[in-house]
């Protein structure tokens, strides 16, 4: 084995050999050679399953951003999988603890016993001729999902692959993911993370994962097999059978921070390295570090060792591992070349020309917690990007807030004025109403305030700012009145996500009625609160069986889904266009209940609540810019946010009517009633319908 270590500020690097977890060092070996600040040496015999670490000798000089201390072990960064947990009753804090300036101490007590322990592994796979199901943008289904939370109840999974690689990769759950019509699973973090002291001492967890250490090491605690590198079979394992069954994978990566925290954070892996290289320091205080991630510390993204090593992570998963792309966590952060945003930052030039980056789905998270790190919309091409905006109007529009309608019409129709004036197309926006950092929809009608009291932090933690309501009851209820319209209400979240423009994204549970008991943030929550609840009764099923309606409708229709925005054109479905009311048909209409055109007047009319979509299918996109245009059905998509019923009438077009095909507060409805042309269909309160037009 070739062992090697980038630090351009160590005098010194040894390696350590184990023959445990627990063990002291079976051997210590001086890495004498050092070529470009690479640090290296050959070491023959070496057998895969090989534990190792280093210490890297150096100045302990926190005042001038240096903290090298040769007695705290530390994991290798490019280490492909890692053995062992954190035990924080080691001494792996580089300091003495005890009074505030404690960190410009230097503690020499011996850690290797509690580090957890880098493993030689192999590549070695049979793939099986393993190829991505390449499915383009404006045709993904997107479910967000944990690896644990998805199976770690599964009643129909071995009980011993639940919550695990192998637990996903299971016939059960992969036939559930492919009735629900999904193209894609994006996985929160799977790199190797670290539960989080003070959750530990809680009796808690890091459920969520956004705490690593390693970039290119699959998390071991979901691993079926073991931590000694079968981790790494067992997830590609996973994405082959995922890719059989026509399903992406797409990480959620944290690029952003890593678990050693500030300057009162542990000593693990680069701040032991050299700190200097890997994190943002304060620039006139080097002791402190800058944090735009609100964890204590943010990477230094502008350096090239590192800029090197994260291009070298997002190539080893795409490669080595098979994934189909990358969710950013904080992009923004990734953005900052001094201390503002840049969308043309270092970061984002690398990965748009690399032959192996730039060919795979990038969706970027665009904020971050610094100053001006909200950045929705303003991503390079190339990307898209997690719509923040679309959620919040979404959730108060069918809230039933004044003045939504004029947002809500971008939000609906790809967020045109996001994302146009770049060259991008509807794609760029990956719609969501829910995801796993907030209420889930069920929690999102059911409480008007977050409930977190069991994250130990006296409520306070997790967003005030959720523009949901509960209807009548705080949680759980057995009016019936109540439940029947947060039914309909999560039904009217999940028909507006699928009938608009863009990448829908949905929150996983959600189609199931999964509830988080009003806990908005819940991070730690490694037990009930977070895992899906199988156990499905009526209501449930009801929910799950809608919501693969919809799935299946947007996935028929390419009108539903389109590749380019609407102009808001006239078109030539034949030999002349149709003439509405003396106009021009066009490729978009927005209706009032009464059947006649939105005025400019009415969108900015706070009162304006109930809308209709016409979207017209006589000519959408041409396949893939040549050829014959692709048709498809003509569309009517109704809105009625208020608690009141309302008759909606049908444009008046002679020899047209109207056949419904969904109505949200009639889930089970089998029949198909024809509307005519100038007559009325009736939404009841709080209910959205779809209706395509039949012709003669």
């Amino acid at each position: 084995m070739n062992f090697s270590l980038y630090s351009e500020n160590a005098t010194g690097v040894e390696l350590c050999l184990f023959d445990a977890i627990d063990s002291g060092p079976a051997e210590t070996l001086a890495i004498r050679e050092s070529t470009g600040y690479v640090w290296h040496g050959y070491l023959p015999g070496i057998k895969v399953g090989q534990l190792y670490g280093y210490r890297v000798h150096g100045p302990y000089q926190p005042e001038q951003g240096q903290r090298f201390n040769p007695a705290k072990l530390l994991i290798d960064p490019y280490a492909k999988a890692v053995a062992g947990a954190l035990n924080w009753d080691a001494p792996v804090f580089g300091y003495r603890m005890g009074d505030p300036a404690a960190d410009l101490s230097c503690d020499e007590d011996d850690d290797a016993w509690g580090v957890p322990k880098s493993v030689v592994t192999t590549s070695h796979f049979d793939w099986e001729n393993d190829r991505p199901p390449l499915t383009p943008l404006h045709d993904s289904i997107v479910y967000e999902l944990h690896v644990k939370g998805f199976t770690a109840t599964h009643p129909e999974i071995p009980e011993e692959l639940r919550g695990t690689y192998a637990g996903l990769a299971h016939p059960v759950a992969i036939d559930y993911l492919k009735k629900l019509g999904i193209t894609a699973v994006e996985l929160m973090p799977v790199h190797e993370f670290v539960d989080d002291k003070q959750l530990l001492d809680r009796g808690l967890r890091n459920y969520w994962g956004y705490n690593s250490i390693n970039f290119f090491s699959p998390e071991a605690r979901y691993c079926a097999a073991g931590d000694g590198g079968e981790q790494i079979g067992e997830f590609k394992a996973m994405v082959k059978a995922l890719h059989r069954a026509g399903i992406e994978v797409i990480l959620d990566v944290v690029y952003n921070h890593t678990a050693e925290g500030n300057q009162m954070g542990p000593t693990l892996s680069f701040r032991g390295i050299d700190n200097a290289t890997y994190y943002r320091l304060v620039n006139d205080q080097p002791r402190y570090y800058q944090d735009y991630t609100g964890t204590g510390n943010t990477l230094n993204v502008r350096h090239p060792q590192m800029l090197k090593l994260l291009m070298d992570s997002l190539r080893y998963w795409v490669q080595e591992m098979h994934v189909d792309g990358f969710r950013f966590d904080l992009a923004s952060a990734l953005a900052r070349e001094l201390h503002d945003v840049d969308r043309l930052s270092a970061f984002f030039d690398i990965i748009n020309q690399d032959p192996v980056t730039s060919q795979v789905k990038l969706i970027a998270e665009p904020w971050d917690v610094g100053e001006g790190g909200y950045q929705v919309g303003k991503f390079p091409p190339l990307w898209a990007e997690w719509n923040g905006r679309y959620r919040d109007v979404v959730r108060r529009y069918w809230k039933g807030d004044d003045g939504q309608l004029a947002e809500l019409g971008y939000r609906l129709t790809g967020s045109s004025d996001l994302y146009q004036r770049d060259g991008r197309h509807p794609t760029a926006s990956v719609n969501f109403v829910t995801a796993h950092d907030g209420f889930t929809l069920d929690d999102q009608v059911s409480y008007n305030g977050k409930h977190n009291e069991a994250n130990g932090e006296e409520n306070r933690d997790g967003t005030n700012d959720n523009h949901s309501y509960n209807y009548g009851a705080e949680g759980p209820t057995g009016d019936p009145e109540i439940l029947a319209v947060r039914e309909r209400q999560k039904r009217n979240f999940l028909a507006t996500l699928l009938f608009s423009q863009g990448v829908p994204m949905i929150c996983g549970g959600d189609e199931i009625g999964r509830t988080q008991q009003g806990n908005n943030n819940a991070y730690a929550q490694d037990n009930q609160v977070s895992w899906y609840d199988w156990k499905l009764d009526e209501r449930r099923l009801s929910l799950l069986e809608f919501t693969r309606r919809l799935v299946e409708l947007r996935r028929q229709h390419p009108n539903l889904h389109r590749r380019k925005f609407f102009q808001d054109r006239s078109i030539n479905p034949g030999t002349s266009p149709r003439e509405v009311d003396g106009r021009h048909e066009r490729d978009i209409t927005w209706l009032r209940p009464d059947g006649g055109e939105m005025t400019p007047e009415e969108w900015n009319a706070g009162w304006v609540r109930c809308i209709g979509l016409q979207l017209n299918g006589r000519t959408l996109d041409d396949l893939n810019g040549v050829g014959e245009p692709i048709t498809d059905e003509t569309f009517m998509i109704l809105f009625n946010p208020h608690h009141e019923p309302i008759q909606f009438y049908m444009p008046r077009v002679p020899g047209t009517a109207w056949e419904l095909l969904l109505d949200s507060g009639f889930p089970d409805k089998q029949d198909k009633p024809v509307v005519a042309s100038g007559e009325p269909y009736e939404l009841i309160a709080r209910s959205t319908a779809l209706l395509r037009e039949l012709s003669d």
